[in-house]
């Protein structure tokens, strides 16, 4: 008797929580429709559309995800070279993905050929651009020394195809970015049946320079995008969530709020960098959280304690003076300038590379403090804001052949800073920055640390600092101030001569990080943070991309210590 009643009461408050849940549903509306309002979302018909059944970002191709989280950016341990630029603090980066690799010679050529198919250098209007693109090959050349080979063949000869790029400026790295992320959400959009299938490809027949294709145009102006050409675009029509081909079908866009497109590839931050470089996620001892973790590996030396590679190097770096990677055949690197990627083992977030081969340019401004009192979420100097810009119509303006931004670079070298079929940008003014408490201005290089009020000599109340000299005394860094002009008669030089200069520190130079092959192991150390002008290049600075991670900081289905319900 006393098991059948306790089954009844069982039965009884199964029962209740059922209708508890059900009362829950109702509450909440019906079936498709909105929590807001009640009405029906993603109905055939029209009306609002979403999709419901988005579950993460895919995985960018050539990357792997990093999670986010804390770390103590900077050297902890004596700094030998007295720099004192790399103060440690305390800092948090949100999860991102990054580059497996560094951007390999075959990456970079795949990049240049769509360069010289889609903006022939034999036309007049695009004759910069794939020029603009090269890398400086002359960067192997040694007064003292026979490099030819590498000056020759390393960018394009299949035998070094997976190697790192090297000769590639910070310029030339952002724009490849750029060129990458339209690539990658043009095939995405082909393949999730936005586009015709292989308009992609430049054969002469669908993508021209004046119908190329750009995330962001796309984006703003659809019926813009492909120079306006629409039957790149497919037509379909909504019927329950289905795309179908019909005779009355209208063009349908895949806009921010599908989730098929992904962001940006760009480079990433310093923070980011070092954070992933450190790769904390694999070590948990005290230490190693507060920041004494020398390189990107577990451990003080640079050779695996492995039994089976015992011995083996865990990079590609300079050994000693005229030693570039050992005696032959024993204790050897395997490298003697750069390897082919992922020769040496990768970190615990699958990383390789991180420290050795080659250092890789990040996207910061360099200066001598990473200001953590300002910020400690997301670290990065560098910011421009810029918003699209509105012609006369209202309606965005689309770069054409007649409208491309052209630089000329301190060393001459002329490069396209926009191509045909990008949305053209101009810096955002007091309608974005009016009573703003975030930012004041579009450019922030100079936020805190070489602004008007961070200088040193600035004087508020002054008058009569008119002219060059008012210049000067608002220049917290008193880097050279070279200048070249195109005039009528070519490329004008001017070159600054004067002793009063005290360093090369401005707004257009760049932090790169991690040790290079021709590097000692002090500079393995992911703390290590140098600066070179942003429109230069060597031999021995390379770069990967990252992409920030949208939605939940990690694809568990539950955030740690919450129950599953």
């Amino acid at each position: 008797m006393k098991i059948k009643k306790i089954m009844t009461m069982k039965a009884l408050l199964i029962l209740s929580i059922a209708i508890g849940f059900a009362s829950c549903s109702k509450s909440s509306g019906t079936k498709g429709g909105s929590r807001a309002t009640g009405w029906k979302i993603n109905d055939k018909n029209g009306g609002f559309q979403h999709n419901s059944k988005f579950s993460k970002q895919e995985t960018p191709p050539g990357m792997v995800p990093v999670e986010g989280g804390t770390f103590t950016m900077g050297k902890v341990q004596d700094d030998v070279m007295h720099d004192w630029n790399n103060t440690p603090s305390q800092q948090h980066v949100q999860s991102f993905f990054m580059d497996e690799t560094e951007v390999t010679n075959l990456m970079y050529t795949e990049y240049l050929f769509w360069l010289k198919t889609v903006f022939p250098p034999t036309e007049e209007n695009y004759k910069n651009i794939y020029t603009g693109a090269i890398p400086d090959t002359l960067v192997w050349r040694n007064r003292l020394g026979y490099n030819e080979t590498m000056t020759n063949n390393y960018l394009r000869h299949p035998a070094y195809s997976e190697y790192p790029v090297v000769g590639v400026n910070w310029i030339q790295a952002v724009e490849f970015s750029k060129w990458r992320t339209d690539r990658v959400n043009e095939n995405i959009l082909e393949r999730n049946g936005y586009l015709k299938k292989d308009a992609k490809i430049s054969l002469g027949t669908d993508v021209t320079a004046e119908s190329s294709f750009s995330t962001e145009t796309y984006l703003a102006a659809p019926t813009q995008s492909f120079g306006g050409n629409e039957d790149i675009l497919y037509k379909r029509e909504m019927n329950g969530g289905k795309k179908q081909v019909s005779d009355t079908a209208q063009n349908v866009y895949a806009q921010r709020n599908s989730g098929l497109l992904l962001p940006e590839y760009r480079l990433p931050t310093e923070a980011e960098w070092e954070y992933a470089a450190t790769s904390l996620v694999g070590n948990r001892e005290f230490n190693i959280y507060k920041g004494q973790k020398k390189y990107p590996w577990g451990g003080q030396y640079t050779r695996d304690g492995k039994r089976q590679t015992r011995g083996d190097q865990l990079a590609n770096f300079k050994q000693g003076k005229g030693d570039y990677g050992g005696i032959a055949g024993w204790s050897d690197d395997g490298a003697d300038i750069t390897n082919k990627v992922k020769s040496y083992p990768p970190n615990d977030f699958g990383l390789y590379d991180m420290a050795g081969n080659v250092a890789e340019w990040v996207a910061d401004v360099y200066r001598p403090m990473v200001d953590d009192e300002a910020n400690d979420f997301n670290y990065y100097r560098g910011n421009v804001y810029m918003k699209n810009k509105i012609g006369e119509d209202g309606t965005v303006e689309i770069v054409t052949a007649d409208n491309i931004a052209y630089d000329t670079l301190s060393n001459g070298k002329i490069m396209a800073r926009n191509l045909p079929g990008q949305l053209a940008q101009v810096p955002v003014d007091e309608n974005e920055t009016y009573l703003r408490q975030n930012f004041s201005t579009s450019d922030n290089k100079n936020y805190r640390d070489g602004d008007k009020a961070s200088t040193r000599y600035f004087n508020f109340s002054s008058s009569d600092d008119e002219g060059e000299g008012k210049e000067d005394k608002m220049r917290m860094y008193e880097s050279p101030k070279h200048s070249i002009s195109v005039d009528s008669s070519g490329i004008v030089k001017k070159h600054d001569k004067s002793d009063k200069r005290t360093t090369l520190v401005n707004n257009d130079v760049r932090v790169y990080k991690g040790g290079s092959w021709r590097d000692r192991a002090y500079w393995l150390d992911p703390a290590s943070r140098r600066y070179f002008p942003q429109d230069m290049a060597t031999d021995y600075i390379g770069f990967r991309n990252a992409m920030s991670k949208v939605g939940p900081k990690s694809n568990k289905k539950t955030p740690r210590g919450n129950p599953k319900y």
